[in-house]
């Protein structure tokens, strides 16, 4: 039932009419019915309403999100009957408003349908006005049908949350897009495995209202029962077992998550798998803009898309909106999630889920099925395509401990399968993870520290205190490349220290500041080792910070990677630079407060960006040797990092950012900002070039989704202008 015309009590139902429509009677002053609608349903409703010998006052109450309210009503013009065409959209929020047919005592008819089509509901109205002569018109309204109810708007204003706009724009895009879908083969495409136990009839009805709608053939859902006890998810099972599309698994004995999937997965007919949460629900027209994302990216094996959070009623309370693929991320959270679809035959060869990771069985799969595939046969689709209800009713929710402790162990295997010795701990929040690579104690590999430095005797004392005697790293070597102090007591300094420490050098040379310069002067101090940049304004905070940094190292392909760094009014100065922001590059949510997690709390978490700050950056021995030296011409002060860490991409290299290595930046306090004269002229020539050289223009950061705004260090989610989801 995609509708329902429920009456009050000042209604009475006559039979039906000589015209076959059906015959009701208003016996008070307040008739009324009250209209229900399905989350997805036709989009088109046609009402026919005629009194054979008296007027009609007809009104229409909507919700537009404060309720039904006097103020809201649509009021038609007095007379004995009319056809009303509404638009409640295939999918919406909108799912109550009311029909009230008079406000005095009369006899009328009734007639209800549903139409998909614009035109099928306009066709059935010419056809009413030609059966009843006396109906008067024909109304057309579109109906606020992605209104949330009793949703607080200016709350929503304040906090720049365009969540319901923006799925709003992706659902019309999709739904109005007629570019014919191509054909994956003869029979099934898609099986959607949704595990079942206990769950109650509503989500089970949403669930199948939202399989149901989708415009796409050759998919099948499977509903595989886990031995539920609950006689309503038994009869609801039995009563649906042979609705369109539908099968049912029915398991003996409650096994577990895992074990009901593996009993769908073997009855599965379609080349392509994805795996649904029994109190979830299917976006509208997911499933045939993720088909044709299957046939335009034919290369890959696996695909991922993003995700709507909704509330008990179906209220949208948030948004995963997911970078592209990023190995290091996913070590620390299954950002990934929810409606990712696999290649049956690669999970055949796997052996399916496995038992004894309840609550993070999806996380171990995908770690799994994910080992040795390459990216480019990995795929994000920009487009919200599943909706999770966020209740606190699923496994992992009520057993979270449990969850993330499963999850540790999937992580500690995925690495055990590489040959690495791991151990994975709790991060900032107990149900993202850290990987300690252990293999490294007693064998920490050499690190030379470069820091470029002029005079500037606090900064220089204080970050070199910091080093030596703060760090707790057994294999360093520190070189100041000074580019002309005359401060004696700076001189002073570099000889105590001369003295003092057989692992500290300094070369001072009387030139002018390149910062480039200074640190290819520094490079050739490195003999082989790993390199570590560190500017003259940076303070200690954290002895394993070195060690941090590292371990970071150990992940596949890593070339670089960036600390976390601090204002000392413990404000975040950087915590990744995303490239293309000002079209240029800049700090991702700079000023935030220090334990701001960001979104998907990535910030608590590493993760791969295409680029980190020189202001503390590491650089892999062997990174260092394929990409060469920084460019001492075009990036003589600015935006070397972004030049040189954007060079190391596309060698092959990935760039990591690590919130477990904190340090406290006093940003440019030893030059000064470069705002005016020859400073300023230089910065302008540097920007100008960034962009020639790498187009940041127009590049499109894969550590961030397309639809975060590029103008600003804290990004806005932007709304879709076309069908592509492009901003």
């Amino acid at each position: 039932m995609t509708v329902s015309f429920q009456p009050n009590s000042d209604l009475k139902r006559c039979g039906t009419s000589r015209n076959g429509l059906e015959l009701w009677e208003a016996i008070g002053d307040d008739a009324a019915f009250n209209v229900y609608c399905s989350l997805v349903r036709k989009r088109f409703i046609v009402i026919a309403v005629f009194a054979p010998s008296d007027i009609m006052d007809l009104k229409l109450y909507v919700n537009r999100g404060r309720g039904l309210l006097e103020a809201d009503a649509i009021t038609f013009e007095s007379a004995r009957g009319m056809v009303v065409v509404l638009d409640v959209g295939a999918v919406g929020l909108l799912r109550k408003f009311r029909l009230d047919p008079a406000s005095h005592p009369v006899l009328f008819e009734l007639q209800v349908s549903t139409f998909p089509t614009r035109e099928a509901a306009e066709f059935h109205a010419r056809t009413m006005l030609k059966m009843i002569p006396e109906l008067k018109e024909i109304r057309k309204l579109q109906l606020p049908a992605f209104t949330l109810p009793k949703l607080n708007w200016s709350w929503f204003r304040r906090r720049r949350d365009n969540t319901a706009a923006y799925i709003r724009a992706h659902y019309e895009f999709a739904a109005h897009d007629e570019s014919p879908v191509e054909s994956l083969g003869a029979g099934c495409w898609l099986s959607i495995i949704v595990p079942v136990y206990n769950t109650p009839a509503r989500y089970l009805n949403d669930l199948l209202g939202s399989f149901s709608s989708q415009d796409v053939e050759g998919v099948e859902l499977i509903l595989s029962d886990d031995g539920s006890t609950s006689h309503e998810t038994r009869g609801w099972l039995e009563q649906n077992k042979t609705a369109k599309g539908v099968r049912v698994v029915s398991n003996v004995r409650n096994g577990g998550i895992a074990v009901a999937s593996n009993a769908a997965l073997r009855i599965a007919s379609g080349g392509w798998i994805t795996f649904l949460d029994h109190d979830d629900l299917i976006a509208p027209h997911a499933l045939r803009t993720i088909k044709r994302h299957i046939i335009k990216n034919s290369r890959a094996v696996f695909h991922f898309t993003d995700e709507v959070i909704v509330d008990d009623q179906l209220r949208p309370k948030g948004l995963m909106l997911k970078p592209a693929y990023d190995p290091v991320l996913l070590t620390g959270v299954n950002y990934i999630n929810h409606f990712s679809l696999y290649r049956r035959d690669r999970l055949a060869e796997l052996g399916l889920l496995r038992p004894g990771y309840d609550g993070s069985q999806d996380y171990d799969l995908l770690l799994r099925y994910l080992q040795g595939l390459r990216s480019e046969e990995i795929c994000h689709i920009n487009y919200p395509a599943y909706w999770w209800r966020h209740t606190g009713r699923s496994y992992s929710a009520r057993f979270a401990e449990q969850a993330a402790l499963n999850a540790r162990r999937a992580i500690a295997d995925s690495f055990e399968r590489q040959g690495k010795r791991i151990q994975v701990q709790e991060s900032a929040i107990g149900s993202l993870h850290r990987v300690r690579f252990i293999e490294l104690e007693g064998d920490w590999p050499a690190v030379t520290i470069v820091i470029p430095s002029k005079n500037s005797l606090e900064l220089i004392s204080r970050v070199l205190h910091g080093v030596f005697e703060d760090t707790d790293y057994p294999n360093f070597k520190v070189v100041v490349v000074d580019n002309g102090s005359d401060d004696e007591s700076v001189i002073e300094l570099y000889n105590d220290y001369t003295k003092r420490f057989p692992n500290f050098s300094s070369e001072i040379i009387n030139e002018d500041f390149n910062f480039s310069r200074s640190v290819n002067r520094g490079f050739r101090h490195s003999k082989g080792s790993h390199v570590l940049l560190l500017n003259n304004d940076i303070e200690i905070m954290d002895a394993q910070w070195l060690k941090e940094m590292v371990e970071c190292l150990q992940f596949d392909h890593v070339g670089i990677v960036g600390a976390k760094l601090l204002y000392p009014n413990k404000t975040i100065q950087h915590a990744g630079v995303i490239v293309g922001f000002g079209g240029l590059a800049g700090h991702w949510y700079s000023q935030k407060h220090w334990n701001f997690g960001g979104p998907m709390n990535r910030l608590h978490v590493r993760n791969s960006f295409s680029c980190v700050t020189g202001a503390a950056m590491l650089i892999a021995s062997d990174c260092l040797t394929t990409v060469g030296a920084w460019d001492e011409v075009n990036f003589a002060v600015a935006y070397n990092d972004v030049d040189y860490c954007l060079r190391a991409g596309y060698a092959g290299y990935r760039v990591v950012w690590t919130p477990f290595a904190c340090l406290y930046h006093h940003e440019s306090l030893s030059r000064g900002p470069d705002t005016e004269g020859a400073r300023l002229k230089r910065f302008e020539k540097e920007k100008e070039r960034l962009q020639a050289i790498h187009g940041t223009r127009a590049f499109r950061d894969p550590s961030i989704h397309p639809a975060f705004s590029t103008d600003r260090s804290e990004p806005i989610v932007l709304i879709p202008m076309n069908a592509n989801g492009s901003m």
